[in-house]
């Protein structure tokens, strides 16, 4: 007979003959261990001695603390108030009894003279019940493992792509504060690892030269948060050693499930190495690969 070992279950009766006879029955069916509390201080204390007990059998009629008030006490603390508990009571004041029982946080009741058989398939629904939500518990565990696998599986590699990229990456919060920035960034700029967190990035960005650039701190951060629109201009970026790096800067917004502005993602090409060319009248400057030219 293995049927429910592993269960626990506690039955409360201030007689000896009744705990005995309870006893009996139970183990004569199921392999479920059965605890024994004379009182309801005794069953509280026991609780606090087995935090695994998966249910309680208690009488209503007892000197001192009675059912009632041993449930209450019970349903108080936190590490008990979730055990099921199904109270016994004489038959002549079962309405009553349930009635407060149920109040007190009973699940079930059952009458004195106690059915056998109904008393064997009551704790068998419960012990089933509480099997269901034991595997739905282990499901969800296996679940949520998984799926905290797949994330950090995926943050790596995001890590790895946003490390390993050549061009800078600034994640900004909406006031324009540094919240990321990644090596190629920090190797651009002649910054440590966490010396560019929380500057502002008009403390690294020349508002001089391009007019869209020029308004980088003004009318365009305000339009981007106000917007989340792509847009891309020519910059420089003021490096720690107070060099001047030109760049082709490309800027988004995220925003969050409200629609508000959560982060912009700016990322930054270095163009040194690239000369500036006009292109067609009327156009906008631009970059260019520098040629050297060969002698006849």
């Amino acid at each position: 007979m293995t049927r429910y070992a592993g269960f626990k279950l506690l039955i409360v009766d201030d007689h000896a003959h009744n705990l005995f006879t309870l006893r009996t029955l139970i183990e004569s069916q199921m392999d479920a261990t059965v605890l024994e509390a004379t009182s309801g201080q005794d069953a509280i204390d026991l609780t606090h001695q087995h935090p695994d007990i998966d249910l309680i059998i208690l009488d209503v009629q007892m000197p001192e603390m009675d059912g009632f008030e041993t449930a209450s006490m019970l349903k108080l603390r936190k590490r008990t108030r979730d055990i099921p508990i199904i109270f016994l009571t004489a038959a002549f004041k079962s309405e009553e009894f349930q009635q407060r029982g149920f109040a007190v946080g009973a699940v079930d009741y059952l009458l004195k003279p106690i059915d056998d058989n109904l008393l064997i398939n009551k704790i068998s629904t419960y012990f089933r019940l509480i099997e269901k939500e034991r595997e739905l518990n282990r499901n969800l565990e296996q679940i949520v493992a998984a799926r905290t696998a797949e994330l950090a599986e995926a943050r790596q590699y995001l890590e790895n792509i946003i490390n390993n990229m050549g061009e800078a990456l600034l994640v900004l919060d909406p006031r324009g504060t540094i919240q990321l920035a990644n090596p190629a960034a920090r190797r651009m700029l002649g910054y440590g690892n966490d010396d560019l967190l929380g500057m502002s990035i008009g403390d690294v960005f020349e508002e001089e030269g391009d007019a869209e650039a020029g308004a980088f701190m003004g009318t365009w951060l305000e339009a981007l948060i106000r917007t989340g629109a792509l847009s891309r201009i020519e910059a420089r970026f003021i490096a720690r050693d107070g060099r001047r790096v030109p760049i082709l800067f490309a800027r988004t917004a995220v925003k969050d499930t409200d629609g508000d502005i959560s982060d912009i993602i700016c990322i930054a090409k270095d163009m040194t190495g690239y000369v500036r060319v006009d292109r067609d009248a009327g156009s906008a400057a631009g970059f260019g690969r520098a040629k050297q030219l060969r002698s006849g």
